[in-house]
């Protein structure tokens, strides 16, 4: 797992503007057997039955296959990651190269394994997204300012933002490149002192 702390990214994005995209879309349920997370194996699958035809060829037509589109910030439609929980989605988001997914909604088991999986879920105004569709659409080097300290997204094209909401034990670990194990071993001595304290 790739534990780059966040701070503010500025990159162009992959456009995806289709609405409810499960789980099983993102990566099918064949992938689910591997037990251990190699980012490769499952960043090389995302959206895998999207990406390639079924002879194994690759579908032109899908946009991680347009040499046009690139960068760290997927721009998806309103309900991502809904379907089931498994983590594996988050996993292949993250192997591929995201560090962002933006949304007006988001699957909130999906939105949590993001968050532990150090890509940020950002959510905007249903007026804003189509904003950022229309804009990368025109100029795909369009670029999107995500700054995570401010919790902003800025469309670069237009100048316009918006704020954000994340909680604020995961933007500490997100800023910091902490994991919940990490978080806890952080702050062993103030556990220890509380432990301490409460035995006499």
């Amino acid at each position: 797992m790739a534990k780059t702390k966040f701070n503010i990214i500025t990159s162009t994005c992959v456009p995806l503007p289709l609405e409810n995209i499960d789980t099983d879309q993102i990566i099918p349920a064949r992938f689910l057997k591997a037990t251990t997370r190699e980012e490769k194996f499952f960043g090389d699958n995302l959206f895998r039955d999207w990406r390639y035809n079924a002879d194994g060829s690759l579908n032109k037509d899908f946009v991680l296959n347009n040499p046009n589109y690139n960068g760290q910030i997927l721009v998806a439609g309103k309900n991502f990651g809904s379907g089931s929980s498994r983590e594996h989605a988050a996993w292949a988001i993250a192997g591929y190269g995201f560090r962002v997914v933006v949304s007006s909604f988001f699957a909130d088991i999906h939105k949590n394994n993001e968050l532990n999986n150090f890509v940020l879920p950002v959510v905007v105004s249903e007026k804003f997204l189509q904003e950022l569709f229309d804009s990368i659409y025109a100029d795909p080097k369009t670029k999107v300012e995500v700054n995570l300290p401010e919790q902003t997204i800025t469309n670069k094209a237009t100048g316009n933002s918006e704020h954000f909401e994340i909680n604020a034990y995961k933007k500490h670990c997100l800023m910091n490149g902490l994991d919940d194990i990490d978080f806890l071993l952080s702050n062993k001595d103030k556990i220890e002192k509380w432990e301490k304290k409460a035995s006499e």
